[in-house]
This record gives structure tokens, sequence and C-alpha cells, in this order.
């Protein structure tokens, strides 16, 4: 996940401040849909086990109980360390895309250092693939990394990028995804369609980070919403379904609330208290 400057990691997940000057204030598009409940011990498990199996000391380790539970131990966090790794790969792959659009807007950019980077971890294949999909589509950028704001729910988040395709305004989300075992790209969750229509809810947009200057939102007139998966072998944009977007829209804003009571629930003091048995 990448850092724009106005998100705070929190006790209650990331929030977005107003200002760099200012405390955070609203959720974040993602931690809002974070309270979506979404379990993976199956995974999980799955993960530990295979480390465990595959392990070089296995072998060794198999008669000796000490050293085997230093194996599980090892094991045990697999899918903290996957998920961390695919995490960091994201956001290279994400800074490359930003570089790009950089680079067609005429602005400053390090577009030959975040592909010297992605190559550098066995990751360039990510970035010819999003080269010949944006070639493709012909995309015209508008503004990367644009941070958004909701007063009236109560949240903001940052979009990829606002872009032309074909002539249509486009608000992007990019997901950086693997590669499934006949070589094609693995498809996107749903959970896009809800972050993107929350981004095109927006009613304010960043002009000015550190100064916390804000303009009214101006790409929310019935944009194409895109899902683009970003992978090795290829990329698949995908377009929110305009029928359905009033009810992701509806379900972000019930888990707004939920993110809002969990909150106060939280500080509203002690849960439990010990009670005496009653006198004899």
């Amino acid at each position: 996940m990448t850092s724009p400057a106005l998100a705070h990691s929190t006790d209650f997940g990331r929030m977005y401040a107003r200002s760099l000057t200012e405390a955070p204030e609203v959720p974040s598009i993602t931690t809002v849909i974070g309270q979506q409940a979404n379990t993976l011990d199956g995974w999980i498990g799955y993960m530990a086990a295979t480390a465990m199996a595959k392990h070089p000391k296995l072998a060794d380790a198999a008669s000796s109980p000490g050293q085997l539970r230093t194996l599980v131990r090892e094991s045990s966090n697999a899918a903290e360390q996957f998920r961390d790794a695919a995490a960091a790969r994201g956001d290279r792959v994400h800074n490359y895309c930003e570089q790009v659009s950089l680079r067609e807007l005429g602005l400053g950019h390090q577009l030959q250092e975040a592909r010297d980077v992605l190559a550098k971890n066995g990751e360039e294949g990510f970035a010819a693939q999003f080269d010949a999909w944006w070639k493709e589509y012909q995309v015209k950028p508008v503004a990367p990394e644009l941070t958004v704001w909701n007063k009236e729910v109560g949240y903001a988040g940052t979009l990829d990028l606002v872009a032309t395709i074909g002539g249509r305004l486009c608000l992007i989300d990019y997901k950086t995804k693997g590669t499934d075992r006949n070589g094609s790209v693995k498809p996107l969750d749903d959970k896009v369609v809800m972050q993107l229509v929350a981004g095109m809810k927006a009613e304010e947009s960043i002009v000015d980070a550190a100064a916390g200057t804000w303009e009214q939102w101006k790409y929310g007139q019935d944009p194409i919403l895109l899902g683009v998966a970003i992978g090795e072998t290829e990329v698949r944009a995908m377009r929110a379904n305009p029928e359905v977007l009033k009810y992701h829209w509806f379900k972000f804003c019930a888990l707004r609330r939920v993110w809002q009571t969990s909150k106060e629930a939280g500080g509203a003091g002690q849960a439990l208290f010990p009670i005496s048995p009653p006198a004899q």
C-alpha cells in the first residue's frame, strides 16, 4: 500500500488529515472496507503447513522436539511474511505506474529508477505488461495519486489514477495480482467496486497538502470505474457494472457506520468489571 502525504496509521486503522499540520480526522476508504468480515484462517493454516513441509531442516528436526518447536514458530509466520512481501511488491508496481503518468504529464518523475527497482526484485514483467496495456488502451492521464475527501459521510482516500480512455473519463484502481497455473492474471475481488464508487462519491480533492487546500470534486459525473489487475503475464481491465454501484455505495456507508461505532465503543471505557459473590 502506498503512503499518501495526508494518510496516517492509527489505532483505528489508516486515517486522513486535512493538511500536513493537522491531526487525522476520518478513516481511509480501505479502512472502511476492511470492516467487512474476511476470514483468512484456512489460507493462514495452509501457508504455515506448506512452509513447514518445505523447510530444509524438517528432516533433522523430526527427532528433536526442541528443534521442531523452532520450525513451527518460524513456519507460523509464513502467511504474514507472504502478505508483507506482496504489499511491498504492490508498492513498487504502483510507484512505477505513477511514474508513467507523471512522465506523460510532463512532470518530474523517476520512471527509470522505479523500473530499476522492479528489475532488481525480478519484477520487471509487471512493468512490461503495464506498458503494453497503457499503449493499447491509449491512456491519457489527468491526475495520478489524487487524494479525495467526503465530509458528509466522513472518509478520504487516494485514487490511483484519473484518466481518459477513448474519450471517456475513467477512475482507475490498480491491483497487483499473481498469475494462476494457466498463466493468466488472477481475478479482481468485487471489493474494488466499493473502493471505486467511494472515490467517485468524493466531494473534494487535494490541491496542496502542505497548506491544506482543497477544491470541489470535478470527476464524479458519470465516469467509467476501472479495476486494473496488473500481472507479470498480462494486464486485465474490468469495468464496474453501473447497475450495481448504488448497492456497493450503500454497503460502504454501512461499513463506515460500523467503523464509527467500533471507534466509539473502544473509547467508551472499561467494558467488563469484576464482581464479588453476594454477601452471606
